[in-house]
């Protein structure tokens, strides 16, 4: 099923909740959700407007690209992981008083379903960024069957069209300052060309029979593609699967085989599993040893280096070089990773 232009797809809020049903029966069918006369819907009020956004890889990318012209309130804040994230109460009222919505998609938000199509059903516009990668680039793994992989921020050149994508959503909806918007991902998007040239180069470094990342659930398959690295994790691509025994036993086998000697946890998920393959390994006679916490599903700290998108990727890439064998600077690409 072919991607169809954004523009194309004006549907009418009594349209709404089947296209969400379908989404949810076969995984393949997630959209930017319009109601009737909404592609023509501009900016005519006053300065900044508000804009809502769900994880920290959407709100950071919509902010460097929106700059002064809007206020940008992002519901999920450090360490959430977006796939079990319940909207509350206050969450729906400041969706419903958005001008502009944007969430990731791909079905990452599944649960906020329900507050997207009450949202869209007052007239509102809500976008989901990855509209702007092609369909044809996603990935569908085998274990997922039906549905996309949602975690494209892995991939930095991917995500980048996600910055393209809301310069042109921003310029139509407020066509007054449409070169600002269009400049401001210009730039953008070079920065994130830079980090996606250092990510390649810290990775390369890594000594082949060594480029093996073991991470707590599978949020890296774009990684993988992008950066020439496998990755190995023990729990599915949602977090809210659970890790099976036979899964977990057959993760220590590889890691004993292949002789791994680090692996990640993630920020926003629990390290249990992680301990198990490090304790299963010691019961083989192999020692493995965490090589450090990876960003997967939410950035770092709010106000740090590490809580924008480029500094999550710049940890992650520093860190599992590192860790493994590379020879990533200490403190990243631009000096400023904390110590």
């Amino acid at each position: 099923m072919r991607k169809m232009h954004a523009r194309q797809r004006v549907f009418e809020a009594t349209l709404l909740l089947t296209l969400m049903a379908a989404a949810a029966g076969c995984g393949r069918i997630e959209t930017t959700i319009y109601t009737e006369g909404q592609a023509a819907s501009t900016h005519t009020g006053d300065y900044p407007y508000k804009i809502v956004t769900t994880c920290g890889m959407v709100t950071d990318i919509v902010e460097q690209v929106a700059g002064d012209k809007a206020s940008t309130t992002g519901l999920m804040g450090e360490g959430v992981d977006p796939h079990m994230y319940k909207p509350t109460r206050d969450d729906v009222q400041q969706v419903l008083d958005a001008d502009v919505v944007f969430y990731s998609g791909l079905m990452l938000e599944g649960r906020m379903g329900d507050t997207f199509i009450q949202v869209a059903r007052t007239g509102k516009m809500v976008f989901a960024v990855t509209e702007g990668i092609d369909e044809s680039f996603l990935r569908e793994p085998p274990e997922f069957e039906g549905h996309w992989d949602p975690h494209v921020w892995m991939d930095v050149i991917a995500w980048s069209e996600c910055v393209a994508f809301i310069a042109e959503t921003l310029s139509q909806y407020d066509q007054t300052n449409a070169e600002y918007y269009r400049q401001n991902a210009e730039r953008y998007r070079a920065e994130l060309k830079e980090l996606h040239e250092y990510a390649k180069q810290a990775i390369a470094s890594v000594p082949e029979q060594q480029r093996v990342l073991v991470t707590a659930h599978d949020a890296f398959g774009y990684f993988t593609r992008a950066y020439d690295i496998e990755v190995k994790a023990p729990q599915g691509i949602t977090t809210e699967s659970t890790p099976a025994v036979d899964d977990i036993n057959r993760l220590v086998d590889y890691i004993v085989e292949k002789s791994v000697g680090s692996i990640f946890v993630e920020s926003s998920v629990n390290p249990k599993s992680i301990q198990s393959i490090i304790e299963g390994a010691r019961s083989k006679g192999h020692t493995v040893v965490i090589g450090g916490e990876l960003y997967s599903d939410a950035m770092g700290p709010p106000g740090t280096y590490e809580g924008t998108y480029i500094g999550m990727i710049d940890h992650n890439a520093t860190i599992i070089a590192r860790a493994l064998g590379g020879k990533a600077p200490e403190r990243g690409l631009h000096g400023k990773l904390s110590l």
